[in-house]
């Protein structure tokens, strides 16, 4: 095999390496420009603008409008990388011969790599209000150019022509997971309170609830009779609590309207309390059981209402569902003077739980750590009947997902009270031990 010997380089060459050094020079501003607008954020893009940074409203203008240079960047990466991988391999086969397009590639891949991926998108990700604000100007004029914009949208055509779509589209480049898993880290790195964490994580959330998920289920709730008078709905309401309570219809399997406890009190003060209380009843809004909880609460603020009866998809009547109960959504629960706090789960010495059967599925996985299923149910209560597929006896067991549940309390058809206890995991290497014969 015949020794590489080096040729030297013709002016011709020399000005290949000029041009191959200054595509390294671009890739590399392209590779910080790229990670840099990326990690930048509209908030941020807008404080920089408001502060008078230079920068700021090209890079306020390109945060907002990432389809508008994301294509462009890209395709003049592809070209430099093209044009400096050609001058390159010309390069080294002139001046090594047949073993100087191995020596190119090479030092093409080793170089190029370090040099213009690694090295400037680290810095980049470390540096990323500097790298945006570096490069925001020089990106805003090179996407401008109505040449590259306007091969840049004949390739993205042409890509839709072979796969169907519509291109880059406006967002959102944040899943929700995504964003989740920056505010933990956020808290976790003491950017912010563990409070404020729960409530952005609730906020979030907040947009996927339903009714259903938050509302009084019917068997809880307390509604006055047909039949009733002013006086023994005044008894009713005050014996638990409530300043609104629903009236029966005269079927009694309908809601017929919403009695307040004032208007009660009012008539008792004037001597009316032997008159039926249907003289007192109000409207009632009705909402279907998988309407968002969110526009449900804009409702009741624009509505000036407090209270809604939740139908099920037969319209019977599901539960009850209250403006307060959209706000402990987001805020958590709300417990005034008056409420008698009731403790939903209580561990035992042993580290089972004592949970209530009416406890949200997701609830109760976050407080285990577990990951239940709740497709065909809401709370611990309908997990447990509906696995078994009949109604539990007291005592009665199953197991489910690396967690053993015992029914405790039965009333009715409905589980009040449940035994929740983690199964050991198998051991995988257990052997049992020989005996003779």
């Amino acid at each position: 095999m015949s020794p590489v010997i080096a040729a030297s380089p013709t002016g011709t060459d020399t000005l290949m390496l000029i041009v191959i050094f200054l595509m390294l020079l671009i890739l590399i501003f392209l590779a910080v420009a790229e990670m840099g607008l990326s990690k930048m954020t509209k908030p941020k893009a807008a404080a920089l603008a408001d502060e008078g940074r230079r920068s700021g409203p090209a890079l306020l203008k390109l945060v907002e409008q990432p389809e508008r240079w994301v294509n462009p960047l890209l395709l003049t990466v592809n070209i430099c990388q093209t044009v400096q991988a050609t001058l390159t391999g010309v390069v080294a086969g002139r001046m090594f011969g047949a073993w100087g397009v191995a020596i190119g590639v090479s030092l093409n891949v080793i170089v190029f790599f370090v040099f213009a991926e690694a090295v400037p998108k680290t810095y980049a990700i470390i540096h990323s209000e500097r790298a945006a604000q570096l490069t925001a100007r020089p990106i805003d004029a090179l996407v401008s150019f109505p040449a590259l914009r306007l091969v840049s949208r004949g390739l993205i055509g042409l890509t839709n022509v072979i796969v169907r779509g519509k291109g880059l589209k406006k967002g959102p480049f944040v899943s929700e997971q995504e964003l989740l898993g920056i505010v933990q880290a956020a808290a976790h790195d003491e950017v912010i309170e563990h409070e404020e964490r729960e409530l952005i994580e609730s906020i979030i959330e907040f947009g996927d609830t339903i009714a259903r998920e938050v509302m009084m289920p019917r068997p809880d709730m307390v509604i006055i009779p047909n039949d009733a008078t002013v006086t023994s709905s005044l008894d009713l309401a005050i014996a638990n609590g409530f300043s609104r309570l629903p009236v029966f219809a005269p079927d009694d399997t309908d809601v017929l309207g919403l009695t307040y406890t004032k208007d009660l009190i009012r008539a008792e003060r004037e001597g009316r309390g032997e008159t039926s209380v249907l003289d007192l009843v109000r409207p009632v809004r009705f909402v279907p059981e998988n309407k968002p909880v969110s526009r449900l609460m804009r409702e009741m603020q624009a509505g000036k209402f407090h209270l809604a009866i939740v139908a099920d998809e037969y319209g019977d009547v599901a539960g009850l569902i209250t403006l307060e109960d959209c706000l402990e959504e987001l805020v958590g629960e709300i417990v005034d003077e008056y409420d008698t706090e009731e403790h939903s789960v209580e561990q035992l010495p042993n580290g089972d739980y004592l949970v209530d059967g009416g406890m949200a599925i997701d609830e109760l996985n976050e407080l285990l750590d577990g990951d239940l299923p709740h497709d065909d149910w809401d709370t611990l209560g309908g997990l447990v009947f509906s696995t078994l597929e009949h109604v539990p006896t007291p005592g009665e067991e199953l197991e489910l997902d690396g967690w053993h549940f015992t029914a405790v309390e039965v009333e009715g058809r409905r589980v009040r009270l449940v035994r929740v206890r983690a199964l050991e995991p198998a051991d995988d290497n257990y052997e049992p031990a020989e005996t003779a014969d």
